[in-house]
């Protein structure tokens, strides 16, 4: 799969990198650099982050988010302050967004479909997931996804601050990720789970923090709407996180894309529909 490739050849050269004696110790900049450079496509692959692994900086996921959805609110802020076409702002927000990561999470969230709806054994689902190609199941899956976020955008734009709803929405589902990656045992020997490592629930905890904390101060003093909204999106994680398990035996990094992908359209998804209630 081309985003594991892309994956592994960040991880060797951050090896590379470590191995020319940078200092060791807590280095936020440094975290945050190294989840940027697994989660976008941001050019940030010259710092040096001394061999630590994607799991050692787990805990600064939700930053990903903030860059990500900041750059495609950024864009929702900027048309409806030009007045100009939400439609046309929420299209451009979400392509600039997936230009940023290279559809890394939408990646993951085909695969998933494909091979849990594709395969028969565990050993054939592991299989297609791992197949470049996309089949029927993922185009669906992805077309339904990004139609799903885009209605809910347009709705959210034209009733609250797009811009803080779409940085809420990127923080708090990348803020899930360390905990389905400690949580959930991995499914392969290799591949970019692997490659990743497993967080400890340190870094998971203060990563899930992080990402409530972020994302109810954006909200504030509004608190019931992005909680309703958290709620929804973890649970769609633990679903999936469930026949995940079942399935494939737990998670690889196409399930942790694929978690993504759920938690930040459910989380949109409430927002819109309290977004479209009337007060």
């Amino acid at each position: 799969m081309a985003s594991e490739n892309k994956t592994e050849q960040n991880q060797t050269s951050e090896t590379q990198s470590g191995q020319a004696g940078v200092s060791t110790g807590f280095n936020p900049v440094r975290d945050i650099a190294l989840v940027l450079s697994f989660l976008t496509r941001l050019p940030v692959g010259a710092a040096r982050f001394n061999g630590r692994t994607l799991a050692d900086a787990a805990w600064a996921f939700p930053f990903a988010g903030l860059v990500v959805g900041g750059i495609g609110g950024g864009v929702l802020y900027g048309f409806a302050y030009m007045g100009w076409s939400p439609a046309i702002a929420v299209l451009l927000a979400m392509t600039l967004m997936a230009l940023v990561t290279g559809g890394l999470h939408e990646d993951g969230l085909a695969d998933v479909v494909d091979g849990f709806g594709g395969g028969h054994t565990r050993e054939r689902k592991l299989e297609i997931m791992h197949d470049s190609h996309i089949g029927t199941y993922g185009v669906l899956a992805l077309v339904f996804s990004v139609g799903i976020r885009a209605v809910a955008l347009f709705q959210i734009q034209q009733s609250v601050n797009g811009l803080t709803v779409l940085v809420a929405a990127a923080v708090f589902s990348r803020s899930i990720l360390p905990g389905v990656m400690t949580i959930l045992p991995q499914a392969r020997d290799d591949g970019l789970s692997v490659t990743a490592g497993r967080p400890g629930r340190r870094g998971a905890v203060i990563a899930f923090l992080l990402g409530c904390g972020i994302t109810l101060d954006v909200f504030f003093p509004e608190l019931l709407t992005p909680v309703c909204a958290m709620a929804l999106a973890l649970s769609g994680v633990a679903v999936l996180g469930m026949i995940a398990r079942r399935q494939i035996g737990g998670q690889t990094g196409d399930v942790v894309g694929a978690s993504q992908q759920i938690a930040e359209t459910l989380f949109l998804v409430s927002i819109a529909l309290f977004a479209g209630t009337p007060a």
